[in-house]
C-alpha cells in the first residue's frame, strides 16, 4: 500500500497533463454540439417540410455512423482534401458534431413540450421567430432538458477518451503510455479510473439534483 501511494505521487503530474487535455475537449466539443444541437432541432421543427427533412436527414445520418469513424474521417480523410487540424482540433470537431446529433433530439423534444398556448400568445403580440425563440421558447425549453443534457455532458466526458485513437494525449492515453513504460499497471488505471470517477462525480450529482427539482415541478 506505501508503494501505491508513493507511485501515485510520482505519476499523479503525468496524469495531469491527461487530465487537462480530457477537460479540453470535452468542453470544446460540449460547446460545438450544443449550438449544432440546436441549430438541426429548429430545422427539424421547421414548417417546411424541405427544411425538416433536411434535419431529419442530418440527424439521423450522424447517429448512424459510430464517433470513432467520425474522428478517423475527420483526423486521416480531411487532410487529403487539404483540411488539416491538430488531433485536439479534430477530436472536438468529431465530438462536437456526434453529439450535436443527440443534443439535437433533446432541443426538439424539450421544444415539444412547451405548452402551444405560449407560442400562440408570443404570435399574437407580433413576435418574430428569433425573438419568440429567445424569449418564450429556448428558456423553458432548457429547463425541461436540464437533466438530460448533464447526463450528456457526462457522457461525452467519458467518450473523450475516443480521442486517444487519433493521438490525443488525454487522460487514458496517458495512462496507457505510463503503464506501458512503468509496467505499473495496477497502480496507473486505478487512478485513471479514480480521476475520472473524481471528474464525472460531480457532474453526476448535479444531474441527480436537477432530476429531483424537474420531478417536483421547481422550475
Amino acid at each position: 500500500m506505501q508503494n501505491f501511494f508513493s507511485n501515485a505521487a510520482e505519476f499523479l503530474p503525468i496524469l495531469a497533463v491527461g487530465i487537462k487535455n480530457t477537460l479540453i475537449v470535452t468542453a470544446g466539443s460540449l460547446l460545438l454540439s450544443t449550438a449544432l444541437g440546436l441549430f438541426w432541432a429548429i430545422l427539424r421543427l421547421s414548417g417546411n417540410a424541405v427544411v425538416r427533412g433536411l434535419g431529419a436527414t442530418i440527424v439521423n445520418f450522424l447517429r448512424s455512423i459510430p464517433i470513432i469513424v467520425q474522428l478517423f474521417y475527420i483526423y486521416f480523410v480531411l487532410p487529403e482534401i487539404g483540411i488539416e487540424l491538430t488531433a485536439v482540433q479534430a477530436a472536438i470537431l468529431g465530438l462536437g458534431i456526434a453529439y450535436s446529433a443527440y443534443q439535437a433530439e433533446d432541443f426538439r423534444a424539450g421544444i415539444q413540450a412547451l405548452d402551444r398556448g405560449q407560442i400562440e400568445a408570443a404570435q399574437s403580440l407580433n413576435m418574430s421567430y428569433g425573438l419568440m425563440m429567445r424569449r418564450v421558447i429556448l428558456p423553458q425549453a432548457i429547463k425541461i432538458i436540464l437533466p438530460s443534457y448533464g447526463n450528456t455532458m457526462v457522457m461525452m466526458l467519458k467518450d473523450s477518451s475516443l480521442a486517444s485513437t487519433i493521438t490525443v494525449g488525454e487522460l487514458s492515453l496517458q495512462g496507457k503510455l505510463l503503464a506501458a513504460s512503468t509496467f505499473q499497471n495496477t497502480t496507473v488505471f486505478t487512478l485513471v479510473a479514480f480521476l475520472y470517477l473524481v471528474m464525472c462525480g460531480p457532474l453526476m450529482l448535479l444531474n441527480r439534483w436537477m432530476e429531483r427539482r424537474m420531478s417536483t415541478g421547481h422550475h
